[in-house]
């Protein structure tokens, strides 16, 4: 059943497009990512999103050669806000940043308007009137659709949405994260926002096929990350065992059954998985339509949560830039 975001109707499984140019390895060539990117419109993807800081602009770059020219054909996300080079390196939320980096993504994405627009961190520095105050003045030009955020918390999505309505907010959100119960997951429930889950299949902890850390190649942002540890890995790994046995018991895929936990959570929520794998594309779509019984999907989440697992999300280099709630 489709979902909705900005009143535009979407599948709720849409493609994260970030791991082919960013963070995670191996990559593939740009050729194959751009015929990746055509197999999933061509099977019914009709959600993508991007952001200007993956491959500092590459993923942009290669999602517009490859269905830019079908631009007509599916919902557009883009980001704003994360300076990875130079000396505005951080968060820039800046009113002037923001045009400026619109006008910029639009060229590589080779369209005149986006249906979604996010501030891809909160940046303290600037207040959010301005900020917000940006997105409306692109919403006004017919630039983008509509605005949303990423990781930040219940208050802030608030005052925003007080200053002009928002359409969607991006956290992570996964069975092994679940920092969005702490008040994001209400907000939006409460407003009427989209949730758009991004790593929502733990960064491929809950796939079915990594077992071994070590597999990992250097820049792989997850070699950094205290869950996928020598100390924390071994205890996270048990029950990830357990839990692809539940997923094996159902007939379904451990992906598939970590995305369809996440559509449960609410009609409002949707998911973003990033693959490189046309296999794993086909696996994830897929799970928009599956139907998994109340029983294993509340077993899923008694087995992998916020307390079993072992580990913070992120280390403490990371923590400062993140605005949502956390644990203790």
């Amino acid at each position: 059943m489709m979902r909705t975001i900005n009143g535009k109707s979407v599948e709720p499984i849409g493609l994260g497009c970030m791991n082919g140019v960013w963070a995670y390895w191996p990559r593939p060539s740009d050729d194959e990512y751009i015929a990746l990117f055509r197999h999933a419109l061509d099977i019914g993807y009709n959600h993508f999103d991007t952001a200007n800081m993956y491959g500092k602009g590459k993923s942009e770059t290669l999602l517009g050669e490859a269905i830019g020219k079908r631009r007509n054909e599916f919902f557009l996300a883009s980001k704003v806000g994360i300076v990875v080079e130079g000396p505005q390196r951080g968060v820039n939320c800046h009113p002037d940043y923001i045009a400026q980096s619109l006008d910029e993504s639009l060229q590589r994405l080779q369209t005149d308007h986006l249906d979604l627009f996010y501030m891809h961190r909160f940046d303290p520095k600037v207040p959010i009137a301005d900020s917000v105050g940006a997105m409306a003045r692109a919403i006004e030009a017919g630039k983008i659709g509509a605005y949303g955020v990423s990781e930040w918390n219940a208050d802030h999505i608030r005052e925003a949405h007080a200053v002009h309505p928002m359409a969607a907010v991006q956290p992570e959100y996964s069975l092994w994260s679940r920092n969005v119960e702490l008040g994001v997951l209400d907000a939006c429930k409460d407003l009427g926002i989209a949730l758009v889950a991004f790593s929502p299949v733990a960064r491929g902890a809950l796939c079915g096929e990594l077992h071994d850390p070590s597999v990992f190649q250097e820049g792989d942002i997850r070699g950094g990350m205290p869950r996928f540890n020598e100390e924390n890995w071994p205890k996270n790994l048990e029950l990830i065992k357990q839990f692809e046995a539940l997923a094996a018991d159902a007939g379904i895929t451990p992906a598939q059954l970590a995305l369809t936990w996440i559509l449960s959570r609410g009609e409002f929520c949707h998911a973003i998985p990033g693959t490189v794998s046309r296999e794993h594309l086909e696996e994830n779509f897929a799970a928009c339509y599956l139907g998994v019984s109340d029983a294993v999907l509340e077993k899923a989440g008694e087995l992998i949560n916020q307390q079993t697992i072992h580990g913070h999300r992120y280390h403490s280099a990371i923590l400062p830039t993140i605005d949502t709630e956390d644990f203790d």
